[in-house]
C-alpha cells in the first residue's frame, strides 16, 4: 500500500490512539504513529495535543522517523515555546552525529524554529556546523546563517557569523560558495546599512568565477547576481569577467541565462562601445534571448519583457532578430501585445517592408483589441522611421478602405499624429478620411478628426459645415471632444473670420454659458478674451507652429532605464517598475548601472547623439573644509575691522508684464456686430478672477522664513534681535529687528561673523539709526557676500555672530535657511543634468520622503522655482509626476534632485545626488520648509 492510507481515516478517539502508538515499544507501530500525525497536521487537523509525545520521539536512528519528527517541530514549536525547549537537547546532540545528513537536517530544523528560546542555543552548534568537514552540512548551515538573522540580526552579527560566511566563499566545495553568497545576499537585502557585506575584490571576483563553472543552476544564479554588484577597476578586468560568464548564456535553465545577461549588460558600460570586444559580445548576445522564445508562453512574457529593456538599452543587439517576434496565431494575447512593442522598437528602414507586411496582416486578425494596437504600431513606424513614412501611410489607406469600424477609428487616431510629425506634407489623403466621418463614434476618434479638420481649415471648402454638424449635439459629446471642437472651431474663425462669426459665437457662448466643464469653461473665456482684445496675439497663440512629436515619447527614463537593467530577471524588469515601487521596508541603495569607459578609460557620455564635454563632468564643486571649535575665533574678532567690499549684485530681468485676459469683452473683433442677446457675456467677476489667475505679470516670490528670536533681552543685557535672512536681487540679506529693552539708550553698533561653511560675510557695516532709546526699535537690512573665511560647522548652515554696543560685545548663533544660498545660474542643461546624474556613484545618492504636502505636481515646481531651485524636466511615469531638478549653491556645490509625486497622496519622495553630500540633509530641510510655506 501507498502512503495514500494515512490520509483517509476519520475515525473518533483518533488522538488518543495516536498517543498510544506514539508511546509502543515497537519501532514500526512508533513510525506508523508519526506517519499518522504528521499526515493529519497536513490535512489541517490540530495535532498539537501530541507535542510531547512526538518530541520523545527524536531520539531514534531511523533518518525516516527523524525527518518526520522535525517536520512536526517546524509547524508546531512556535505555538507549544516552553515544549519546544525539550527538544533542544536532542537538537544539540544530532549536530554532532557521525552521519552528516543527520547534523545537516538538525541544523536546518533548528533554523527554522522561530522560537527565541531556542535560538540562543542554536549559535554554538551552528558554529560548528559552519567549519564542518562534509560540504553538506557546511552549505546547509550557510542558509541557516540567514534564517537566524531574520529572527535575531544583532545575535548574528554579536557572534561572528558573517564573517565564518565571508569566509565560507573561498571553500573548496562550489555548492557551499553559492550557499555562502546566497545568505550574504539576502543578509545585505534585509539591513539597514547599506554596506555591502561582500567585498568584491579581485579574489573575491576569482573565487566566485571559480565556483559558477561547478555548482547546480540556482547556485549560479545567485552567483550571477552578486557579481552583476562588482565594479571592474578597468576596462581589462570587465572583459576578463565577462569571457568567464559567456558560456553561461548556453545554459539550459531561462534564470541563469537572464542573470549572466544582466552581469554582461553592466560590463559593457565599463568598455569602450566602439571596441572588437563589445561588438562580439553584443553578437553573443542574441542568440540565448532568441532560444527563450522557443519556451513556454509565460517564460516567453518574461522574456519579452526583459528585451524590451534590453532593446531600448541596445538595440543592435537583436536588430537582426525581427521576424523572431513576429506573432504566431496561438500566442496568448499578453505575448502578442509585447511583441508587437518589440516589433516597433526594433523597425528601421532595412526591415521596415517585412514590418508593414506583418502588421497589416494583424489588422485582420479577430482580436479587436489586438487589431488597434496593430493599427497604431504602423502609425509608430510611420512616425519612427521617415523615410518609409510614405508606405506607412500608404497602408493605413489601404486599411480605412476595408470599411471595418474599429480599424478606420484607430487609423484616423495614428494618422493625425502622423500630419504632427510631418506638417504640410500628407494632406490630399483628407477627402478620404471626411468620406469616413459618419461613422466616427468614439471619442478619441472624433476628436482626432476635429483636429484635423481644425488644423487644415483653409483647404477644406466644407469645414464650416463639418465642425458644425459635430456642434449639434456639443452637450452630448466627451469632455475630449468638446475641447477639441472648441479650439478648433476658434482655428477656423482665425483663417476665415468672415464666413464663421456666428460659430464661433455659439461654441464660445455653449463653452462658457452652457456647459460645467470648468476647463471647457476655462479654455472658452481664455479665446473670447484673446479674440476680443488683439486678434493678432490671438493667431499668434492659437496658430502657434507645434513642436514635432518623435517615437522616443513612449521610452523609459534614461535613469530609471538603467536602474532597471540592474534588476534584469528579477519582478522589477516584469513589472518595469523599481523595487521601491512595489516593496516596501526595504531601504537599500538604488542600483545603477556603472559609468560608460572611453577607449582611454575616461568618463564619457552622450545623451542624444551629443557628445558631453568632459569638463563638466570632471568638475568638481567646492569642498567645505572642516574645522575644529570656532568659539575661540568668534572670541577674538575684531569688530572695528573694516567690512569686506560687497559683491555687485546682477541686475534683474524685468519681467513681462502681459495679461493674457486683459481688455474687455465688448466684441469678438472689429468687424464682428453680433446682436446683444445672443453674446454672452461673462460676468465681472469670473472675468476679473481669470484675469488673476492667468496674469503672467506677477513676479515670483522668493520665500523668507519668519523672523525668530536669535538674542534674547535676557542675554543681550537688554537688547533683543530678532532676525531672517532672504535673497533679494542675486545677494543676501540679513534682516534684524532690534529692541532696547534696557533703560539707557545704546549706540556704536558694529558686526562681525565667525567663520562659516559658505563664507558668508557682512557686505557693508551694521547701521542702526543712534542712540537706539529705551522701549524703541529698529528695522535693519544688513547685506551679505560669501567672501570670507571657509570652516566646516554643524549643523553645516550655523552661523555664529557677535555684536557690538555700547554696552558690551555679544554673542549668538543663527541657522542660514540652504535656499537663500541657491543661485541664480542653477539651471542646469537637461543633457549635463542626466550626464551628471549617471557619472554621480550610486552611494552619493540619499532618500527623504517628505509627509502632509497637498499641493500639485506644477505647485511644488512653481514654490522650489521662485527659490532657485529649478525644474530641468517633468515626466509621467505609470500615472506617478516626476520632477527633475537642480540647484546650484554659492560656493559652487551642485545638487541633483528627483522628486515623485503620486497624485492624491500627500507624501513625497525625494531623491539627492551631489558629489559633496554633506549638504543634503540641509537641501532635505529647505525642500520641506518651502514647500510648508
Amino acid at each position: 500500500m501507498t502512503d495514500a492510507k494515512y490520509f483517509t481515516t476519520t475515525k473518533k478517539g483518533e488522538i488518543f490512539e495516536l498517543k498510544s502508538e506514539l508511546n509502543s515499544d515497537k519501532k514500526e507501530k512508533k513510525r506508523e504513529a508519526v506517519k499518522k500525525v504528521i499526515a493529519s497536521m497536513t490535512v489541517g487537523k490540530d495535532v498539537s495535543a501530541l507535542f510531547p509525545d512526538v518530541v520523545n520521539c527524536m531520539q531514534t536512528d531511523n533518518l525516516e522517523l527523524k525527518k518526520l519528527v522535525y517536520l512536526y517541530l517546524m509547524n508546531y514549536a512556535k505555538s507549544q515555546p516552553d515544549m519546544a525547549i525539550m527538544a533542544v537537547n536532542t537538537f544539540v546532540k544530532d549536530c554532532e552525529d557521525a552521519n552528516p545528513l543527520i547534523r545537516a537536517l538538525a541544523v536546518r530544523t533548528m533554523g527554522c524554529i522561530r522560537v527565541d528560546k531556542i535560538t540562543e542555543y542554536l549559535c554554538e552548534p551552528l558554529r560548528k556546523c559552519l567549519k564542518d568537514e562534509d560540504p553538506y552540512v557546511r552549505k546547509t548551515a550557510a542558509v541557516s546563517v540567514a534564517k537566524l538573522h531574520d529572527i535575531n540580526a544583532q545575535l548574528v552579527e554579536d557572534q561572528g557569523f558573517l564573517d565564518q560566511l565571508r569566509d565560507l566563499l573561498s571553500d573548496s566545495n562550489p555548492m557551499v560558495v553559492a550557499n555562502a553568497v546566497a545568505a550574504l545576499s539576502e543578509i545585505n537585502e534585509a539591513s539597514t546599512s547599506g554596506q555591502p557585506l561582500i567585498d568584491m575584490n579581485a579574489q573575491t571576483i576569482n573565487k566566485l568565477l571559480t565556483a559558477l563553472n561547478e555548482c547546480t543552476e540556482w547556485g549560479q544564479v545567485f552567483i550571477l547576481d552578486s557579481l552583476a554588484n562588482c565594479l571592474p577597476k578597468d576596462e581589462r578586468e570587465a572583459q576578463s569577467i565577462a569571457e568567464r560568464v559567456t558560456p553561461r548564456l548556453a545554459h539550459a535553465n531561462a534564470a541563469v541565462v537572464l542573470s549572466a545577461v544582466k552581469v554582461l549588460m553592466k560590463l559593457m558600460e565599463m568598455m569602450s562601445p566602439d571596441s572588437e570586444f563589445v561588438t562580439t559580445l553584443t553578437k553573443k548576445l542574441a542568440p540565448p534571448l532568441v532560444t527563450l522564445l522557443s519556451s513556454e508562453p509565460e517564460v516567453q512574457y518574461v522574456a519579452l519583457r526583459n528585451i524590451n529593456l534590453i532593446v531600448q538599452k541596445r538595440p543592435d543587439i537583436l536588430k537582426h532578430e525581427m521576424k523572431v517576434f513576429f506573432v504566431k496565431y496561438n500566442d496568448p494575447i499578453y505575448v502578442k501585445l509585447e511583441k508587437l512593442d518589440i516589433m516597433i522598437r526594433l523597425a528601421s528602414q532595412a526591415n521596415i517592408a517585412q514590418v508593414l507586411a506583418e502588421l497589416k496582416e494583424y489588422a485582420t486578425e479577430v482580436d479587436v483589441d489586438f487589431v488597434r494596437k496593430a493599427v497604431r504600431a504602423i502609425g509608430r513606424c510611420a512616425i519612427k522611421v521617415e523615410p518609409s513614412a510614405e508606405r506607412c501611410v500608404s497602408t493605413l489607406l489601404d486599411l480605412i478602405q476595408t470599411k471595418v469600424n474599429y480599424v478606420v477609428q484607430e487609423a484616423i487616431v495614428v494618422i493625425k499624429d502622423i500630419f504632427r510629425k510631418y506638417p504640410n506634407k500628407y494632406e490630399s489623403i483628407i477627402s478620404t478620411l471626411c468620406e469616413n466621418l459618419d461613422t466616427l463614434d468614439e471619442p478619441e476618434a472624433r476628436a482626432s478628426m476635429i483636429w484635423i479638420i481644425g488644423e487644415y481649415a483653409e483647404r477644406i471648402d466644407n469645414a464650416d459645415e463639418l465642425l458644425e454638424s459635430f456642434l449639434e449635439g456639443f452637450h452630448d459629446e466627451n469632455t475630449q471632444v468638446q475641447l477639441q471642437l472648441l479650439t478648433a472651431i476658434v482655428k477656423l474663425f482665425l483663417k476665415r473670420p468672415t464666413e464663421t462669426q456666428e460659430l464661433v459665437q455659439q461654441v464660445l457662448s455653449l463653452a462658457t454659458q452652457d456647459s460645467d466643464n470648468p476647463d471647457l469653461r476655462d479654455r472658452g473665456f481664455i479665446y473670447w478674451r484673446l479674440l476680443s482684445t488683439d486678434p493678432a496675439a490671438a493667431k499668434d497663440v492659437v496658430l502657434a507652429e507645434k513642436p514635432l512629436i518623435s517615437e522616443e515619447t513612449d521610452l523609459l527614463e534614461p535613469s530609471l532605464l538603467d536602474e532597471l537593467i540592474c534588476h534584469i530577471s528579477s519582478l522589477a524588469s516584469v513589472y518595469h517598475k523599481p523595487p521601491s515601487a512595489f516593496v516596501e521596508g526595504r531601504p537599500g541603495i538604488r542600483k545603477s548601472l556603472p559609468p560608460r569607459q572611453n577607449s582611454l578609460g575616461s568618463t564619457e557620455e552622450t545623451i542624444t547623439g551629443s557628445p558631453v564635454s568632459a569638463a563638466v563632468l570632471t568638475e568638481q564643486p567646492a569642498v567645505i573644509p572642516a574645522g575644529e571649535s570656532l568659539i575661540g575665533d568668534l572670541l577674538s574678532i575684531d569688530l572695528n575691522a573694516p567690512p569686506v567690499p560687497p559683491a555687485v549684485p546682477a541686475a534683474p530681468a524685468a519681467p513681462s508684464a502681459v495679461d493674457l485676459l486683459g481688455g474687455g469683452l465688448d466684441s469678438l473683433l472689429g468687424d464682428i456686430s453680433a446682436p446683444a442677446d445672443t453674446t454672452p457675456q461673462p460676468n465681472a467677476s469670473a472675468a476679473g478672477l481669470l484675469g488673476d489667475i492667468f496674469s503672467v505679470g506677477s513676479a515670483p516670490t522668493f520665500y523668507t522664513p519668519p523672523k525668530q528670536i536669535w538674542l534674547p533681552a535676557a542675554r543681550g543685557k537688554g537688547l533683543e534681535i530678532a532676525g531672517t535672512f532672504s535673497r533679494k536681487n542675486a545677494q543676501i540679506f540679513m534682516e534684524m529687528t532690534f529692541y532696547n529693552k534696557a533703560m539707557q539708550a545704546m549706540a556704536n553698533f558694529a558686526i562681525q561673523f565667525n567663520k562659516n561653511s559658505f563664507g558668508l560675510a557682512p557686505a557693508q557695516p551694521l547701521q542702526v539709526p543712534a542712540p537706539l532709546l529705551p522701549n524703541t526699535s529698529a528695522e535693519v537690512s544688513l547685506p551679505l557676500n560669501t567672501m570670507g573665511v571657509v570652516q566646516k560647522m554643524d549643523p553645516l548652515t550655523n552661523l555664529q555672530v557677535a555684536v557690538k554696543n555700547n554696552i558690551d560685545v555679544l554673542y549668538f548663533s543663527a541657522v542660514v535657511p540652504l535656499h537663500v544660498l541657491c543661485a541664480e545660474d542653477g539651471m542646469m542643461d537637461k543633457r549635463i543634468f542626466l550626464a551628471t546624474w549617471k557619472d554621480i556613484p550610486a552611494q552619493n545618492e540619499v532618500q527623504y520622503t517628505i509627509d502632509n504636502i497637498v499641493l500639485s505636481t506644477d505647485q511644488v515646481s512653481q514654490k522650489l522655482q521662485n527659490s532657485n531651485i529649478f525644474t530641468i524636466a517633468k515626466r509621467n511615469v505609470d500615472g506617478q509626476d516626476m520632477l527633475y531638478q537642480s540647484l546650484k549653491l554659492t560656493n559652487g556645490i551642485w545638487v541633483l534632485a528627483e522628486m515623485k509625486i503620486q497624485p492624491g497622496v500627500t507624501s513625497f519622495t525625494l531623491s539627492l545626488k551631489s558629489r559633496a553630500m554633506d549638504v543634503a540633509a540641509a537641501v532635505h530641510q529647505a525642500y520641506d520648509t518651502i514647500l510648508r510655506s
